[in-house]
């Protein structure tokens, strides 16, 4: 009887205990969740001061955090600033380099401008800035309109690629080859998709130094990472199936996973990095794949895409296709008709030759897009790095109850 009633008591204890436990994960994963919904409010247009406040508090943060970075790196920082300084007298100095400094200087900041973009592409600063709508793939339809206007892509360099003219010498031969449009564009178009690939790191970092440190890390994507593997089983809805699928092919395929999921439009290639990182997969398995993926094979499919959509008999097509629609059709088939002649007269006139450059609504809409977008990347941004100062102040109130 004795034994008995202790061994009632012993499960009584345990039941209580498991009820305090789940009932402090309950309590804890809802205070979280009322975390973050306040965090989420901490936006421009509902707090601007707080946010404004908070953006440069975060700012200070990570600046003082970089520096004690470098100061750690100070060799490798004075080995650039060495090269830097040797690199700007090379470039500063008379002599016959120059005209070699000068087609290097041209290609280096060219090649540097689009693995830029790439980067704010994918990097996830903000809400991410979709620069291949807004420079990349205007540029290859610009180029890919002009290669069949002028029957050549020996566009004359300058002006090119800051404005595009057709050559004065008259093209011999066929019609435009599609091989020679894509070579036209191939280095502009492989710098981005590099770019895309180099924004994939973080995600990557992130979870590696998590898996290995041990720690929480303060990432609410590596979070809902691991509770998808928690509840992979229970899995119904198909974003988490999908995602599921993802996580299988890069954890069982490996490198070749990993280039399939590059090489395709892919919204969850972040999940991808987050799930190489978390099984140690290696740095060079993981960057070698994704560069090959999104700088080779898929920019050459978004490539081709742009391309065949902007040929000349595409392009025909559709405006005659827009005059058909009943009612509106021809008030709105003029002004893409207007746009085309404008951009063929330009193409056969150079910059100072006393051309009128007339401005269509249609390009002075997308402008005006490509500042909307850009502005509102900008905000993201600064509401984001608020979120996370406000993030700070939660944790420090965590630990602080933690220790009392």
């Amino acid at each position: 009887m004795a034994e008995n009633g202790t061994d009632c008591d012993q499960r009584r204890i345990r039941m209580k205990e498991q009820h305090n436990g789940n009932f402090t994960d309950s309590s804890l994963s809802e205070r979280k969740r009322r975390d973050r919904e306040e965090r989420l409010n901490i936006v421009l247009w509902r707090k601007p001061l707080v946010t404004l406040q908070y953006f440069f508090l975060e700012t200070l943060i990570n600046l003082k955090e970089w520096t004690i970075k470098l100061w750690h790196r100070r060799s490798i920082l004075v080995s650039f600033l060495l090269t830097l300084a040797v690199l700007t007298a090379a470039y500063y100095v008379e002599g016959t380099h120059q005209q070699y400094v000068r087609y290097m200087e041209k290609k280096f900041f060219w090649c540097a401008y689009w693995v830029g973009l790439g980067i704010l592409s994918s990097v996830g600063l903000g809400t991410g800035l979709h620069t291949f709508l807004l420079y990349l793939g205007p540029h290859i339809a610009s180029v890919t309109l002009a290669a069949y206007e002028c029957n050549s892509v020996n566009f004359p360099e300058p002006p090119y690629p800051d404005q595009i003219i057709c050559p004065e010498e008259e093209a011999t031969g066929g019609s435009i080859s599609l091989w020679a449009i894509i070579s036209k564009v191939r280095l502009e178009a492989c710098m981005w998709g590099a770019g895309t690939a180099i924004g994939e790191l973080p995600p990557y970092f992130m979870a590696r130094a998590a898996r290995l440190s041990g720690a929480e890390p303060d990432d609410e994507e590596y979070q809902e990472f691991e509770e998808m593997l928690e509840h992979a089983e229970t899995a119904q809805d198909f974003a988490s199936r999908a995602k599921l699928a993802v996580q299988n092919l890069v954890q069982k395929v490996g490198f070749f996973g990993i280039l399939a999921c590059a090489s395709i439009p892919n919204p969850l290639f972040d999940l991808a990095g987050i799930t190489c990182g978390h099984f140690l997969v290696p740095f060079w398995t993981f960057f070698g794949a994704t560069l090959i993926g999104k700088a080779v094979i898929k920019m050459h499919i978004q490539k081709l895409f742009v391309i065949i959509t902007f040929s000349k008999h595409i392009v025909e097509q559709m405006v005659s296709l827009i005059g058909a629609i009943p009612s509106i059709g021809p008030s709105l088939q003029k002004p893409f008709q207007e746009y085309l002649e404008a951009q063929r007269i330009k193409l056969h006139h150079k910059a100072d030759s006393g051309v009128p450059q007339g401005e269509n609504w249609l390009s002075w809409m997308f402008e005006k897009l490509v500042i909307v977008m850009v502005c509102y990347f900008i905000l993201s941004i600064i509401n984001s790095m608020a979120q996370s100062y406000a993030k700070r102040l939660q944790q420090k109130m965590y630990s602080e109850e933690k220790t009392k």
